[in-house]
């Protein structure tokens, strides 16, 4: 009898105490109605077929609307064929990638066509380029900018893949007329082996601003944290047990960033390795806690977003499931 009451003991010891308390909504989005124009707050979700879902306030509590794929307007001469064009509010406008390779034949994103540079249209109008040397692609179909260094421009992030040594992080920005590396992490060290940006912030609260991405997530990824120093990307904060892609799929926004507790620092929300679990995480203090984990019952078939849809000021996170169910989890604290 007291060996089995110790042992109880220890189990309620060992079991996680989750900071915050999550309700869900699930929506059937085959039984939404056809898309209107909505005000106020919105998160917006891309499907695998390139449909919009729009998640807002008003339903029971949320509601959804899906707009079918609508034609891509042209893209610039020579860009990769599934780029996504990235719009800016600072010094860049415009940012898409560019000179389509099949140098590079690892095929993470569907296919072998990677991207043999970056272009971009500054605020000023001018254009500006870079073109990889023969020993490296750009894999990747977006390129997403982000003030890294606080001065107040944006730097374009892009996973820079090199043919004999792996996946790199790498910080592009304009100097002189032209589109230059300036920082870079070091490559995971094997060919075929590519990371995925989750996005940029203070996820730490030291009052810089660091790069996250999760190396290798579909063979047990790892959450690394990255600060600009000098020239490099340098090695911050990590946890292992992430993934934010699927082998061979387009969609690239498996994560969300979103202050989940209100404690003034970004938090990520993203897919466990295996993505059977949501994880909502911080690593506020310079040290990792989970503040949820929640079960997905059934495969991801969209981007995952966050927002304050009802005004509360409190997150809700949003993402659809396989057999069109949206789910809208809200943060209650």
């Amino acid at each position: 009898m007291i060996r089995y009451a110790v042992s109880i003991l220890v189990l309620l010891a060992a079991a996680p105490a989750w900071a915050l308390e999550i309700k869900s909504q699930i929506i059937d989005l085959a039984a939404q109605a056809p898309a209107v124009a909505t005000a106020g707050a919105r998160i917006e979700l891309t499907l695998e077929d390139s449909s919009l879902v729009r998640v807002t306030a008003g339903g029971a509590p949320f509601a959804a609307t899906v707009t079918p794929p609508l034609p891509h307007p042209p893209l610039p001469a020579d860009a990769l064929p599934d780029t996504v064009v990235t719009p800016g509010a600072r010094n860049i406008g415009l940012a898409w990638l560019t000179e389509p390779t099949r140098r590079y034949g690892h095929g993470v994103l569907g296919d072998a066509i990677e991207a043999g540079g970056v272009a971009a249209k500054l605020a000023d109008g001018t254009m500006a380029r870079l073109t990889l040397p023969s020993d490296s692609v750009f894999e990747d179909r977006v390129p997403r900018l982000a003030d890294l260094d606080g001065d107040g421009t944006d730097e374009i992030l892009v996973v820079r893949s090199f043919l004999a040594a792996g996946a790199a992080l790498s910080v592009v920005a304009p100097r002189d007329g032209a589109l230059k590396i300036v920082a870079q992490a070091d490559p995971i060290g094997l060919p075929n082996r590519w990371l995925n940006p989750v996005g940029a912030a203070d996820f730490d609260g030291d009052g810089r601003t660091e790069a996250a991405v999760v190396i290798t997530p579909h063979i047990g990824g790892t959450l690394q944290l990255y600060e600009w120093r000098g020239d490099r990307l340098t090695e911050d904060l990590s946890e292992y047990g992430f993934s934010n892609h699927a082998m061979g799929a387009r969609e690239l926004g498996l994560s969300a960033i979103t202050d989940l507790n209100g404690d003034g620092v970004a938090d990520m929300v993203l897919p466990d390795a295996g993505r059977s679990h949501l994880v909502g995480l911080t690593f506020a203090g310079g040290k990792y806690a989970e503040l949820f984990r929640r079960p997905l019952h059934g495969r991801l078939v969209s981007s995952i977003g966050a927002g304050d849809l009802d005004g509360d000021g409190r997150p809700e996170i949003a993402y659809v499931l396989s057999g069109g169910k949206l789910i809208v989890l809200s943060v209650k604290r």
